[in-house]
């Protein structure tokens, strides 16, 4: 066993497999100038390049503790292709397959939209070869236990001892990330967080229990509790019709029953209302592919058409459209709402979860939000083994996970004030995905963690007592990946918490949105004025999108229910919006965007130095932590205490950037750019964009121009 060491990072467990010196990785397709020399490493965790260079042009001020700068993850290479220039031939390396030529070239394609090219001009033919085979065999295992996750943990087994970056890695939920509250994420692995769960919401009716289900279904589960005693529940379809219809019978009567009013139960059948899971998994594979086409330019003119007829922002705004309509009947119309679909365990998992970030501000915070994917995505069965492709050999790969922190980035985008969380915290929560280390998002259920696992300790004779399965690394231990300054990134300066008043003129007001700044909002605009960006069917719901059950007089919706449902949306956009109240989205066309920093980061020409969210995410920050240094003097003068006796307290700041003193005028540093933290300092476009079509979409421009008509503007 031969441990990785060198200038990389190293987990425990990991092991080189094969290496090859003399590699060439590229910066830029039209220019060599800038390419990096260096070793390129294969482990049975990760594809590593140690570059040579001391001092090399790109330089990261964002670092993983467990990935280096050039690393990919195995779990997060989608295909590898092989190519030889003198025989221009190629080739899509499969586990097991033998290369007939010597390449010359090896390309990666990784499921986070990013390519990485080597060349192997200097190298030895054979060693590339092997190396590039080795990369294709541990990148696509033919079993689950052959994951990095489990090496890993057999490790820490045989020896307690150990530790990575520093902690214990059998830890819990962690909190990690610098909140004042400390909080840990409740994981729902114990009856105390459920219990816990349904005492917070009110949910008096509901009890806890154990129950012994079919591992691929999820017959009945409750999600979350309406102050007003309405239920969020998610049901499974049983293809006995009469069946299923006893059980939905009994199933609505015992939900009635627990509403303090009796009311009646809205069951909405998703898979008959929302994108499945093959058209969603086909709008991404068409976003890739306008996402990293090469060369970029090609498709300017054309993007916005290319980007519509991928289908995947109007997959997210069928969710969001949905999801506030399902809020709209607990919250205005104080019914049950069942989410039912064929398994109940993929769309329901986004629609409870869009739900509940819309309806509880609990789940806007960092730890909320870790708790909810924790109870409807981890604990509820999402397939997070197929629908992510860990293993490389699933029909069943769809990217619901990303669909749904993209709508969620949507309600950041459009009411920052109301999220802890910023766009980069979603964004490597997404990366995370894809690290194979994490039992968070490893598994297709809590059963098959507990049975693989047992059966691999089984093997490893590993004592596991009382435990159920072995205890793998959970993803919200944040600290295994970033250092508490890294994690500042995850805080977002413009939320506003509860404990947070806003003072003017000496009195204490709670942040709210005038009237007057909804003004231009689309959703203020009459129905009658149907310009092609919204109508008045953007406020009603779809035919089959909410199914009434129990009462015969509800199995027709009336006109009057859909105007009742209409004037609820307008009202509450006419309303100031109260932060740590419901949240609707806006679904208009102008109003769902694209989510660039997640889609378009390993783009060079999409990179703008200075520019996109993060300056504002800049200023922000200091403007914040400004104010929080004026709140800690005015503590001092009040209290008549020395500033040197309060030195720990001035290093408390929640912000990455940070104020060094009073009304700071500094400027923005060098290395931010559109994809930070992503991009490193000096990242080198192949070509530049100022002036283009892409730069003024990317900055925001509601106005499309040609090629032509900039020309003409210059």
């Amino acid at each position: 066993m031969v441990y990785l060491f060198h200038s990389a990072v190293s987990v425990l467990g990991e092991i080189v497999v094969n290496e090859v010196n003399f590699v060439r990785k590229c910066i830029a397709t039209d220019t060599s100038q800038y390419d990096l020399w260096g070793k390129l490493v294969c482990t049975n965790f990760k594809i590593s390049f140690i570059t040579d260079d001391p001092m090399p042009l790109q330089k990261f001020h964002y670092k993983n503790l467990l990935l280096g700068e050039h690393d990919v993850p195995l779990t997060c290479i989608e295909q590898i292709v092989t190519v030889n220039d003198t025989k221009r031939k190629q080739k899509v390396l499969g586990p097991n397959q033998k290369l007939k030529f010597n390449p010359t070239e090896l390309i990666i394609y990784c499921k986070d939209f990013r390519i990485v090219r080597f060349r192997f001009d200097e190298a030895g033919p054979e060693s590339a070869k092997k190396v590039c085979l080795a990369i294709a065999h541990y990148s696509q295992p033919t079993d689950l236990q052959l994951l990095f996750a489990f090496e890993y943990v057999g490790e820490i087994y045989h020896n307690p001892a150990k530790k990575v970056n520093g902690i214990d890695p059998g830890g819990g939920g962690g909190g990690g990330l610098g909140s004042a509250s400390g909080q840990q994420t409740p994981l729902f692995e114990t009856y105390s967080d459920w219990d816990r769960e349904i005492k917070r919401t009110g949910a008096s009716e509901w009890r806890v229990c154990s129950i012994c289900m079919p591992i691929n279904m999820v017959l009945c589960l409750w999600s979350w509790n309406h102050p007003n005693g309405s239920a969020l529940v998610r049901m499974a379809n049983i293809k006995d019709v009469l069946q299923q219809r006893r059980i939905d019978q009994r199933i609505c009567n015992a939900i009635t029953r627990s509403h303090p009013l009796r009311s009646d139960v809205y069951k909405s059948d998703l898979d008959k209302c929302l994108p499945n899971i093959q058209e969603i998994q086909a709008a991404h594979i068409k976003l890739k592919q306008l996402c990293v086409n090469e060369p970029f330019e090609e498709t300017e003119e054309k993007w916005l058409s290319s980007l519509e007829n991928t289908h995947w922002l109007e997959y997210i705004r069928s969710f969001l459209k949905h999801s506030a309509e399902l809020v709209y009947m607990m919250e205005c119309k104080h019914v049950s709402v069942i989410l039912q679909e064929e398994e109940g365990r993929d769309l329901s998992c986004l629609a409870a979860s869009l739900i509940q970030v819309m309806l509880d501000p609990y789940f806007r915070t960092i730890v909320g939000f870790q708790s909810l994917i924790q109870k409807e995505w981890v604990m509820a069965g999402y397939q997070f083994l197929d629908r992510c492709n860990h293993l490389k050999r699933s029909d069943k790969e769809s990217p619901l996970f990303l669909m749904f922190l993209d709508c969620v980035w949507q309600l950041l985008e459009q009411y920052p004030a109301a999220f802890e969380f910023s766009e980069m915290y979603l964004t490597i929560l997404y990366d995370s995905a894809r690290i194979s280390l994490f039992g968070t998002f490893l598994f297709n259920c809590p059963h098959q963690r507990v049975k693989e696992s047992t059966e691999f300790a089984i093997s490893k004779n590993i004592q596991l007592g009382d435990e159920k399965g072995l205890k793998f690394p959970c993803v919200w231990d944040w600290s295994l990946q970033f250092t508490s300054r890294d994690r500042l990134l995850f805080h977002n300066p413009l939320y506003i918490g509860k404990s947070a008043p806003c003072v003017q003129n000496g009195a204490v007001k709670t942040f709210k949105r005038s009237k007057k700044n909804y003004s231009s909002t689309l959703r203020g605009v009459p129905p009658a004025l149907k310009n092609g960006i919204i109508s008045e069917q953007e406020f009603l719901p779809r035919r089959n999108s909410l199914i009434l059950k129990l009462k015969p007089d509800f199995l027709q919706q009336t006109e009057s229910q859909s105007n009742s449902m209409e004037q609820y949306f307008r009202d509450w956009f006419a309303k100031p919006i109260d932060l740590h109240g419901i949240i609707l989205p806006h679904i208009s066309g102008t109003q769902i965007k694209l989510w660039k920093l997640c889609y378009f980061r390993w783009v060079p020409e999409a990179q703008i130095n200075h520019g996109g969210f993060i300056t504002a995410f800049h200023k922000v920050s200091l403007l914040a932590d400004e104010v929080d240094m004026l709140n800690r003097n005015l503590r001092q003068y009040k209290s008549n205490s020395s500033l040197q006796g309060n030195c720990s307290e001035l290093d408390q700041s929640r912000m990455y950037f940070r104020a060094t003193s009073l009304n700071d005028t500094s400027g923005a540093p060098d290395f931010l750019s559109s994809s930070f933290p992503f991009s490193p300092v000096g990242n080198l476009c192949r070509r530049s964009i100022l002036g283009t079509p892409l730069s003024k979409f990317l900055s925001g421009a509601k106005i499309w121009l040609s090629t032509e008509t900039l020309a003409n503007e210059d």
